[in-house]
């Protein structure tokens, strides 16, 4: 399996820049045996059963991107230099891992300095990731982050603009409770009161897990062979209540649909014994054809990049020749792709 069957052309003008405002309006491919239907988000609970149960994914993505400046005593005075950081993970001693540029340029010990609240010092480097250890810590370190950080746009994004105000309620969800992700579970934007609302009143269910969504979910494959590609690891749960919910519904006949990757990627990984239980600890799974999915019936899900894990976890749900065709569908009708893009409901 090469890394070459998961690349496609895709048309610099359809990458989202912006979400589709109200939420739901965005557009939905909705991929069905054989079928394919060009639908809306709102459109969604036509597309579901009574007894269907989504699987939601409720981590909140932190502000993790800062803009600081470090402050040095330089044989010629004091000198100040700036500093920009994305946040990864909180680790067991009190500091965060996180990315600096130029990392080369801070040395430990020294103080960067984001805001009149918040500042952090250089605690140690290893393995090409700083490690700061901030001045607060708790609701006031959070608080200090809310009000000097922004949000950590994909690169993709980043690259055709700055994050700005917008970004902190387009790119979080509604029912996102958990701080601790560094990227959105996307295709969760989609969803608003209303269309929350209809699918109730269509009688579908909710579960909710939690998966930190890391800095990771977009590194790229460097390896030809995909099957030798080590994926990073995110920290999830899977509650006793969500695992006993999942089990009932699939019991009773209904479909259990993940909205977005990371909410399939974590069930699937409390799962591996082939009957979902509750679950806690880091997944660093990776899913690709030939995988045995255990729980998942459907996916929710946008539009991934050429040559990611995501487009591999897709297409071992829904097979290669499938997702091809759906690709060239969602291209040639303009959808939008990626993070603010338009969506799909992938039924095997």
């Amino acid at each position: 399996m090469k890394l070459s069957d998961f690349d496609f052309y895709l048309p610099e003008d359809l990458i989202a820049t912006r979400p589709a405002s109200p939420r739901s309006s965005a557009r939905l491919l909705a991929a069905t045996g054989d079928a394919i239907a060009d639908a809306h988000v709102y459109n969604l609970p036509e597309w579901l059963r009574p007894g269907d149960r989504l699987v939601l994914n409720d981590t909140r993505v932190i502000p993790a991107r800062l803009n600081g400046r470090r402050h040095r005593n330089s044989a010629q005075g004091p000198v100040s230099a700036a500093i920009e950081v994305t946040l990864l993970d909180p680790q067991a001693d009190g500091t965060w891992a996180a990315l600096i540029k130029p990392l080369k340029k801070v040395k430990p010990g020294e103080e960067i300095r984001f805001s009149d609240d918040l500042s952090a010092t250089l605690d140690r480097v290893e393995d090409g990731q700083a490690h700061l250890r901030f001045n607060l810590t708790g609701e006031d370190f959070d608080a200090a982050l809310e009000q000097a950080g922004a949000m950590p746009l994909p690169p993709y994004i980043a690259a055709k603009r700055p994050a700005d105000e917008q970004d902190k309620s387009d790119y979080q969800t509604i029912w996102a409770r958990y701080s601790g992700a560094v990227a959105a579970p996307t295709a969760s934007l989609h969803f608003d009161d209303a269309l929350m609302q209809a699918l109730d009143a269509r009688g579908v269910t909710f579960s909710h897990v939690t998966l930190h969504v890391g800095a990771g979910t977009f590194l790229p494959v460097k390896v030809e062979d995909v099957t030798t590609h080590k994926m990073h690891a995110e920290w999830g749960r899977v509650s006793a209540t969500a695992a006993k919910e999942i089990r009932a519904t699939k019991a009773a006949g209904g479909r259990v649909v993940p909205v977005g990757t990371t909410a399939l990627r974590l069930i699937e990984s409390a799962a591996r014994s082939g009957r979902i239980e509750p679950w806690e600890g880091e997944t660093d799974i990776f899913i690709y054809p030939g995988f045995q999915f255990h729980v998942t019936d459907a996916l929710m899900t946008n539009f991934h990049l050429p040559k990611s894990t995501l487009l591999m976890l897709v297409s071992a749900l829904m097979g290669q020749d499938r997702m091809r065709d759906v690709y060239a569908h969602a291209i040639a009708q303009k959808y939008r792709f990626f993070s603010y893009g338009d969506a799909s409901l992938l039924i095997p």
